[in-house]
């Protein structure tokens, strides 16, 4: 397994970091337990959560992935062996009216609400990496095209007052760093900008969506990555697993995430379809696992911190984890440059 740095910091997190949104839905506590074991063993010590998990956002299952490694956590006993991240869920979206109203204001208030009671899940004094699940602000995050923005943006938290907040939660060692997700190079730059006016905390990361069917971090957000020092977390690095082929000529695999829940189908429209078949046509022409070429596309980069994969079986995560092992080669990358041009990020 190989490390890099957290963007400012001193912290070394693994190549592969491992994401648990099933664990509550899709993976039983004791699956769990299991697949933490096992990433443990291969070296990953890069661990990403959310308050808002388990995956899909409902209430009764709020909580619960935070719950299961906090359990992991006081079982094995080896806090301080994992780099732990997890994040408060942003608001105004459908999926989150169970999550203070669906209401999030990054305020004392809800960010103290939100930490204390991950932190009780999670049976931790202290998170590594709290994240911003998606900004407070009305912009482009979760495939959303075209840009609109809201009508009372007075009302919104200033971005300096929530840095003072967290800056409030590392300061009492509840936090150590800090960093967004689903942001844009605007968002970013603010955040930085304002931390160094003010000499308040630096993000070290930002969690966005990168894949082969979804480049489009390349656009602006890779360049800031470069200059500010602020690595991506790539997530849904295999398209909801559709950038494994099991989904094409419209197999329906039993208890795959698409096939249990088939409105997640971002990742499906008929171009991503496209894409993706000339992904997989080209992985095996190579002889390679479409996953793997797939994951190591993305480990391939060098804006890429850390890459987060996540699993319902061993054997997935095995092979996932593998891909660590098998970097591209240049007739990969021509090949996959070549689709790209074809097929531009298919599924924003």
């Amino acid at each position: 397994m190989d490390y890099k740095t957290l963007g400012h910091t001193d912290i070394k997190v693994s190549t592969i970091c491992l994401g648990t949104m099933t664990y509550g839905e899709q993976n039983t506590e004791a699956e769990g337990h299991s697949q933490l074991d096992y990433a443990l063993e291969r070296g990953i010590n890069f661990i990403d959560t959310a308050e808002l998990y388990a995956i899909p956002p409902k209430a009764e299952t709020y909580g619960k992935t935070e719950a299961i490694i906090g359990t992991w956590l006081a079982k094995r006993g080896c806090r301080d062996d994992i780099i732990l991240a997890s994040k408060i869920a942003g608001p105004g979206l459908d999926f989150v009216r169970h999550i203070r109203n669906g209401e999030t204001k990054f305020n004392t208030e809800h960010i103290s609400q939100a930490l204390n009671a991950s932190l009780a899940r999670l049976k931790t004094d202290y998170i590594d990496l709290y994240q911003l699940h998606w900004p407070e602000r009305q912009t482009n995050y979760f495939g959303q095209l075209g840009f609109k923005a809201s009508e009372d943006e007075e009302k919104l938290t200033p971005i300096e007052q929530t840095l003072r907040v967290l800056k409030a939660q590392v300061d009492a060692g509840k936090i150590r760093t800090i960093g967004l997700s689903n942001e844009t190079p605007w968002g970013i730059m603010q955040f930085i900008t304002l931390a160094k006016q003010y000499d308040l905390p630096i993000v070290v990361s930002v969690q966005n969506p990168y894949s082969l069917l979804n480049r489009t971090y390349e656009i602006g957000n890779a360049e800031v990555s470069h200059r500010e020092n602020v690595g991506l977390l790539a997530y849904s690095p295999l398209g909801f697993g559709v950038l494994t082929g099991k989904y094409l000529n419209n197999q329906q695999p039993e208890g795959a995430r698409i096939t249990r829940w088939p409105n997640y189908a971002r990742y499906s429209s008929p171009e991503g379809i496209a894409a993706t078949q000339a992904y997989v046509g080209l992985a095996k022409q190579h002889e390679w696992e479409p996953a793997q070429m797939a994951l190591a596309f993305v480990n391939d980069q060098p804006f890429v911190t850390s890459n987060i994969i996540g699993a319902t079986s061993l054997e997935q995560l095995k092979s996932n984890i593998d891909s660590v092992e098998r970097p591209l080669t240049d007739a990969l990358r021509e090949g996959i440059n070549t689709i790209h041009q074809q097929y531009p990020n298919p599924a924003p």
